[in-house]
């Protein structure tokens, strides 16, 4: 689902545990490496897609975490040039995301990349780091928005025991 400025609405999800270090996933046949995130489907709410997401990117599930919230409204990105799919119809820019922070509940060891079998898995690796980190490792065209969410969701972070 593209929307009618070129923007395919997503999510994206940063995994906290008490230690406030986040989630970070290696990306398969890649050595990129990203917070989870996905598209949403027609019919989902940006809640929803983040469930989903979860679980087929981590194999986590809704009991497994606590959401402690969430941006408001949509952050943008564009895509370079050279990724934009131009023979899709309407041609994809960049993606619109709702950005939600969540704190592991479960032990780790329920972390199951790309587990739940319905799903290509998206992740081979995964490691925990420092909060700010992933500003620093993302790939560049989406720094701004990696910025923008932590900026919000960083009051909400647990505090550290």
């Amino acid at each position: 689902m593209i929307d009618p400025d070129g923007f395919r609405p997503n999510v994206g999800i940063v995994i906290a545990r008490e230690d406030r270090r986040v989630l970070w996933a290696k990306r398969v046949q890649d050595n990129g490496w990203q917070f989870p995130q996905g598209g949403m489907n027609t019919d989902e709410t940006p809640l929803e897609a983040m469930y989903r997401e979860l679980t087929e990117e981590t194999g986590l599930r809704a009991d497994d975490v606590e959401v402690l919230g969430s941006t408001p409204g949509w952050l943008r990105y564009r895509l370079p040039n050279r990724y934009r799919r131009r023979h899709s119809k309407p041609v994809c820019i960049g993606q619109k995301q709702v950005w939600f922070l969540l704190r592991l509940l479960a032990d780790e060891s329920h972390i199951t990349l790309g587990s739940d079998g319905d799903e290509e898995i998206e992740f081979d690796d995964y490691c925990w780091v420092d909060y700010w980190y992933p500003v620093k490792m993302v790939v560049p065209f989406k720094r701004r928005v990696y910025v923008r969410a932590l900026e919000h969701l960083e009051p909400l972070l647990p505090q550290q025991r």
